[in-house]
């Protein structure tokens, strides 16, 4: 960045990690981020700016109603009606800022303000924080901690599913009542609730519905099904997320079933096993494909759908559920925490995929989840 520029956010954190990644504050609407000179601001409004002195880890919390004020003084012309782009343009002139740099995903309305008081604005692609891809210890701790609610919740899951009793035609039944995906996902996101985290749209899908990665799943449970539980809760004190996936069957598997878990869960060790500084994420990915497919499960389309491996091998973890780095497009670092997260999904068969987060080390890598994988239950 040139003296005369800034890098500039504009967003509340619920939306934009990237702001609660260089504020540490949580804010439920839009506010103001600006770092330059070496030395990072917020802009906060009355609600918010005495919280946000005691709690944003940041070098100055300024008043924006102190900065409106002197605007609207020395900018009479605007009649008093001054947005929150107009007050910034007048700040960062009065600062000798000619140029913001903001991510791919600042708002165009602001953009087009800041434009019309001779501001430049410059987006540049993401990751908007390079330094997010590299973990620090505290952020490591954090991520152990999202990782231990979500193991709980898992461990939930299988206790219900242990519990649930195989009813006529297959249907499983907890308590009076059958087991449906909604049900257990009540289950699972109370668990989690209850620990301090929030979950959304947590997958529990079962038999046919298990052969699409991202379906939800719905409607009753069937023993001797291969069933996908995908648990990927954030702490709410933190803001980081937890990701875990494991696939099981209530009941008994056939051999099928359980060559394609097995098949999967020796693609997961293959890859874990190659992953280290400077490996090739694509290189790691690809080889996954082949192994699958030398087992029987080729990656390819059938009757108009895919079938086999035809998703990425993982993906970032920390303030942002999917972050950089991107699996397929990085060559490891030490730091970096990733998922791992192979899935083989056959039509009249099922879906499986194993997923857990690894850290990267110095020579190679280490799991931070260490839930067991059982596939009968």
């Amino acid at each position: 960045m040139s003296p005369q520029s800034a890098r500039l956010l504009f967003a509340a954190t619920e939306q934009s990690a990237d702001i609660l990644y260089a504020t540490r504050f949580f804010a439920p609407d839009p506010f103001i981020y600006l770092f330059y000179g070496g030395k990072s601001y917020v802009i906060l409004s009355d609600l918010e700016v005495d919280r946000g002195r005691r709690e944003a880890q940041v070098d100055e919390v300024i008043a924006y109603s102190e900065l409106a004020a002197v605007a609207r003084a020395n900018l009479p012309s605007q009649g008093g009606k001054m947005s929150e782009a107009n007050v910034l343009a007048f700040y960062l002139k009065k600062q000798g800022i000619s140029q913001v740099e903001v991510p791919a995903n600042f708002p165009l309305s602001f953009a087009d303000i800041l434009r019309h008081g001779r501001i430049e604005v410059r987006w540049i692609p993401d990751p908007f924080w390079p330094k997010r891809e590299i973990k620090s210890a505290q952020e490591i701790q954090d991520l152990r901690s999202a990782l231990r609610m979500t193991e709980r919740a898992m461990e939930r899951a299988f206790e219900v599913l242990r519990a649930a009793k195989i009813g006529k035609g297959g249907v499983l039944h907890w308590g009076n009542h059958q087991l449906t995906s909604e049900k257990l996902r009540t289950e699972i996101e109370t668990c989690i609730v209850s620990q301090g985290g929030l979950a959304s749209r947590t997958i529990v899908a079962g038999g046919q519905q298990a052969i699409d990665p991202h379906e939800q799943g719905s409607g009753p449970l069937c023993a001797h099904q291969l069933i996908i539980l995908d648990i990927f809760p954030r702490h709410m004190a933190s803001g980081y997320f937890g990701d875990m996936t494991r696939t099981v069957v209530r009941g008994h598997a056939t051999d099928a079933q359980r060559h394609l878990w097995e098949i999967c869960l020796e693609g997961q060790r293959r890859a874990f096993s190659q992953i280290r500084p400077r490996a090739s994420g694509k290189t790691i990915q690809n080889d996954l494909k082949t192994f699958f497919a030398q087992n029987g499960y080729p990656t390819e389309q059938r009757a108009g759908r895919w079938t086999g491996f035809f998703h990425g091998a993982g993906h970032g973890l920390g303030l942002d559920l999917h972050e950089y780095p991107r699996f397929a497009a990085t060559r490891f670092r030490a730091n970096q925490v990733l998922t791992l997260e192979p899935g083989i999904y056959v039509p009249d068969l099922g879906g499986v995929r194993h997923e857990d987060v690894l850290l990267v080390t110095s020579t190679g890598s280490e799991f931070l989840t260490s839930l067991p994988k059982p596939l009968e239950l």
